[in-house]
């Protein structure tokens, strides 16, 4: 079965999957841009449920991801990764935000979800440069969906045209 990748532009709080990507912080309690949108059009379920998550292991790592309920969205689950802030490429920023990617599609498979949608991490306040980001992001996806797994759809949600036409570009140039 062939996964099928997308690109729409859009809010990703509006978006119909079984799991959405929440860019969130180390702390998982909100905060600005796409993570505080999710917590506030999901609801005061999604940040207890990341309070007791921290509560457990003491916040999420950059380059790792968790899950909780999706809350009021219309998803089962929201995936919380928390990418890279970009210091001049410096800091293995690249191999982080690779990595943010690649575990919440492992997280996704290991909960049985089949469509999943992601946001553009760390392009935002993290300053990550947009065209570096949206490499990273579709090759790793693609690169996951060698093996095997659950996935039938996964979606880029951008906020902002720049981006929307950076990943159409990328998804139109390499056939998925």
């Amino acid at each position: 079965m062939q996964t099928h990748l997308e690109v729409m532009k859009g809010d990703i709080t509006k978006v119909k999957a079984d799991a959405i990507v929440n860019a969130a912080n180390t702390s998982l309690l909100g905060g600005g841009g796409v993570d505080g949108a999710i917590h506030k059009a999901g609801g005061p379920q999604i940040l207890e449920a990341c309070r007791e998550i921290r509560n457990r292991q003491g916040g999420c790592k950059v380059g790792e991801a968790v899950i909780t309920t999706a809350g009021n969205l219309d998803a089962k689950f929201v995936i919380h990764t928390v990418g890279p802030v970009w210091n001049g490429g410096k800091s293995d920023e690249e191999t982080l935000l690779a990595n943010a990617y690649r575990n919440s599609l492992r997280l996704a498979q290991e909960n049985g979800v089949t469509t999943i949608a992601f946001p553009n991490i760390s392009t935002g306040i993290y300053r990550f440069p947009k065209d570096k980001a949206a490499e990273i992001a579709v090759a790793t996806v693609r690169e996951f969906l060698q093996e095997p797994g659950t996935l039938e759809r996964v979606t880029f949600v951008c906020f902002d045209e720049e981006n929307y036409q950076r990943y159409a570009d990328l998804l139109k140039n390499a056939s998925s």
